[in-house]
């Protein structure tokens, strides 16, 4: 069954390469998965090879990430490890849920990559053009046994409003939330009450952009159980980077 944006769309005209940033557990300081980003060829930045894209070349785009991501996580050996792989895909992209994952799962199965270890994330900074669509998308990709992350909570276009259409398996906070919450009362009490809602719905919060040392001991004494960032691992161009566990001091106290 073909989909039919990437049949009727323009063929890719371009290549690109994948980084990969650790996602990690703060009970075992292990990742709990690793995040594919885009990177150019030489390990240019996002930017440039997202200045490519188009609205003719962007259903083959979104299709080439999932693949590239798989490729080259199973070349650097994360099949070897118990991590995940968090796959970062455009929703808007996607024309029929089942028709546009054909093609992952074909490439999950040449390399014999267990789709219950692949999460797909979408952010809440890509304007939903259809939130029916999105959770029809999330409905049928966990029916299909993968995990589903919502990107950038608490900074863009959806908010509380798409989660109480589905509930995803990860909430990841926008490090706009996290960024200073060491030192800030108002940033503490909104991802406090994120984390206590998130608990309620059975969905686990991510911290992204962590990057200092007394930022991870507020989050983890909000009850933060995962983290990403700076200050954990950078992202590895083509490879896995290896978690680099801080001291965790105390938490500072509030400007």
């Amino acid at each position: 069954m073909a989909c039919t944006g990437c049949r009727d769309g323009r063929a890719l005209d371009f290549d690109f390469s994948m980084a990969f940033q650790p996602i990690v557990d703060l009970a075992t300081m292990r990742p709990y998965a690793y995040e594919a980003l885009i990177r150019g060829l030489n390990g240019e930045g996002a930017a440039e090879v997202l200045a490519r894209v188009t609205p003719d070349n962007l259903y083959a785009f979104d299709q080439r990430c999932r693949v590239r991501a798989i490729e080259l996580a199973a070349r650097a050996g994360i099949l070897e490890t118990g991590a995940r792989l968090s796959i970062n895909f455009l929703p808007n992209a996607v024309y029929s849920p089942v028709a546009c994952i054909q093609l992952t799962l074909k490439t999950a199965r040449e390399l014999d990559f267990p789709t219950d270890r692949l999460v797909f994330e979408f952010t809440e900074n890509e304007q939903m053009l259809d939130p029916d669509h999105v959770a029809s998308i999330a409905a049928a990709y966990h029916k299909m046994g993968f995990g589903i992350a919502l990107d950038d909570f608490g900074a863009g276009h959806a908010g509380l409003g798409l989660l109480a259409r589905f509930q995803p398996d990860t909430v990841k906070l926008d490090m706009e939330l996290v960024r200073g919450i060491d030192a800030s009362l108002p940033r503490r009490v909104i991802v406090g009450g994120i984390v206590d809602m998130c608990r309620k719905l059975g969905i686990a919060v991510v911290a992204e952009g962590v990057e200092t040392e007394s930022e991870l001991a507020a989050l983890r004494a909000l009850g933060i159980g995962y983290a990403q960032g700076y200050l954990l691992g950078r992202p590895g161009f083509e490879h896995l980077p290896a978690v680099t566990p801080p001291a965790v001091p105390e938490v500072a106290a509030a400007a």
